[in-house]
């Protein structure tokens, strides 16, 4: 059976496929899929659209320490119990500090993750253009860290 992002992933090349593989947004592809009956229109709960919207405007919220450094307020630890994934958030500060490590350690996971995923795709890139000169790619941030830090 056909998994909900599978079946995305279909309508997608559908669309790129009929389009020459032009770049496209979703949002794009979404209404071209529903136009073709591809794809319908699913019912809208009012809830998850606002919980949607506030976990945005958590994630987004960012305040000033006394020596001037700008922090993330909120911070998201996500747990999933009986298959449901819920997240749950602190606020820097007053969340406990298991709450607070657990948050952490999730987001640098999410960066470890997402950096092997780009060295591969780097790689796979590379190898699919041999003639090109190869992307580089430097993983070690410490540089970066630093001048952003000071600047």
């Amino acid at each position: 059976m056909t998994t909900q992002n599978e079946h995305l992933q279909q309508i997608w090349r559908a669309f790129e496929h009929e389009n020459d593989h032009a770049a496209a947004s979703a949002r794009e592809v979404v209404e071209w899929a529903v136009r073709e009956r591809k794809l319908t229109l699913p019912p809208v709960d009012p809830i998850d659209i606002l919980a949607g919207q506030m976990a945005s405007a958590l994630r987004e919220e960012y305040a000033k320490d006394d020596k001037g450094r700008r922090y993330r307020v909120n911070h998201a630890v996500r747990v999933t119990k009986n298959g449901v994934q819920t997240t749950f958030w602190g606020i820097l500060g007053f969340a406990p500090r298991a709450h607070m490590e657990r948050a952490f350690t999730q987001r640098r996971e999410q960066v470890i993750g997402d950096l092997v995923q780009l060295q591969v795709d780097v790689e796979v890139y590379n190898e699919m253009n041999p003639t090109a000169p190869p992307i580089q790619l430097e993983l070690d941030f410490k540089d970066d860290v630093a001048e952003r830090r000071a600047g």
